[in-house]
């Protein structure tokens, strides 16, 4: 029973082949970047192997995905003797608007639901449906299945949805909060409350996914009712590119000042921005500390304390707008390996009742770990996410009731 789970980007394929029928068992994976450009490079990691890397130009995602299943094929770096041992696809899908609240079974219905949500994510469900497409012409008969990042977040009442613009806005052009990385938030959370014998559904409880891309979502009785993430991923948390919470005022002044166009305007808010735009230095987390913590670097450090107070500010608001918390989560990969930034978070939410373990805390990386004191009335944990294991979770219940 395996299922090829597929994240297409608009330059890059990630991949990963899980046998569902032998424990979720991890048979490759891989990632196949600069896709439409010259020089394309894919990384192959079968189980049990050296990593092998090759690069051959890919013109586009069709060519890639072929290239994917040949590699997994291959005699000597493949997993599989036929193609046929594929039962299953399963694609990440950006966003699925208000026509999905959890995973679907693709059909020709659900594909046009999808690209009618192309405008609300221009650069990640075009790509995203190239990969459904492709696979389509490639495995005809094999089904394939959607998870859409915004399903989970479907739960959100509307007066936190909703912006305050005229209303006419949203009944025609369906502008609101989606909020984003719902498979990771929802992983998480499901297996911190296992670990912990918790009841999911009588507790307040917050996931924190910080990496690059970061969000924060609350979760009241085991469902989302808020998310730091908005109409697209560029809202909330400061991350590696991405401003975050940002005075839209300011934007407008700032493209009349530069006289920007809206492209412009938008390569400024999401590729230069963040703390890539902070420090000046990087938007990798490792690179910034360094810079902060080893050569003094003033602006590095101020980046690293926008980062903290963000986060901090947006635990803080949603525990208030739920009434307490439970659980705090910590996932991602800053989330799982940033010892400091877990410290520097849980030190200002004392308050909270939060009684951090920093002994086990500073010992943790990417590991499902208590890392809070028994006194502490809120349980802090980090846990690995899986977004591909969900995916094929997803995948292999709905292939299973067709």
């Amino acid at each position: 029973m395996k299922i090829l789970v597929l994240n297409c980007g608009s330059s890059s394929i990630k991949y990963q082949l899980i046998d569902m029928a032998n424990n979720a068992d991890l048979l490759a994976k891989g990632l196949l970047e600069r896709v439409g450009l010259k020089g394309s490079i894919l990384q192959h990691q079968p189980k049990g192997k050296e990593t092998f890397r090759l690069t051959e130009d890919v013109l586009n995602h069709s060519i890639g995905i072929v290239l994917i299943l040949k590699i997994l094929l291959d005699k000597e770096h493949g997993v599989i003797n036929n193609i046929g041992e594929i039962v299953a696809v399963g694609h990440r899908v950006a966003h699925g608007g208000e026509n999905f609240s959890k995973s679907a079974l693709i059909t020709e219905e659900v594909v046009k639901d999808v690209e009618k949500c192309i405008e609300l994510a221009p650069l990640h469900n075009p790509a995203n449906l190239k990969g459904i497409l492709s696979m389509k012409e490639l495995l005809p008969n094999v089904p394939q299945v959607a998870v859409f990042d915004t399903a989970f977040h479907q739960t959100i009442p509307d007066y936190a949805y909703m912006y305050a613009i005229p209303y006419n806005l949203y009944e025609e052009n369906r502008i609101r909060r989606y909020g984003f990385h719902g498979t990771s938030h929802k992983y998480v959370f499901e297996q911190a409350c296992n670990a912990l014998n918790l009841n999911k559904n009588n507790i307040n409880a917050i996931t924190c996914h910080l990496g690059n891309g970061s969000s924060v979502a609350a979760i009241k009785n085991g469902k989302s009712v808020d998310s730091s993430m908005g109409l697209t991923p560029v809202e909330g948390l400061i991350m590696g590119t991405r401003c975050g919470d940002f005075d839209l005022g300011a934007l407008l002044y700032i493209m009349k000042k530069l006289n920007l166009d809206p492209d412009q305007a938008n390569d400024l808010i999401n590729k230069k921005s963040g703390m890539l735009g902070i420090s000046g230095i990087s938007f990798d987390m490792r690179d910034i500390e360094d810079a902060a913590w080893n050569k003094n670097n003033k602006k590095a450090q101020l980046a690293l304390q926008m980062f903290y107070y963000r986060v901090i500010k947006y635990i803080g608001a949603y525990s208030a707008a739920m009434g307490g918390l439970d659980l705090l989560i910590f996932t991602g990969g800053i989330g799982e390996n940033g010892c400091k930034t877990r410290e520097h978070i849980c030190e200002n939410l004392e308050f909270l009742g939060i009684n951090l373990d920093k002994e086990k805390n500073s010992e943790t990386r990417a590991k499902l770990e208590l890392i809070s004191k028994q006194v502490s009335k809120v349980k802090v944990m980090i846990v690995p996410t899986n977004e591909e294991l969900v995916i094929a979770q997803d995948t292999l219940r709905l292939i299973s009731r067709n």
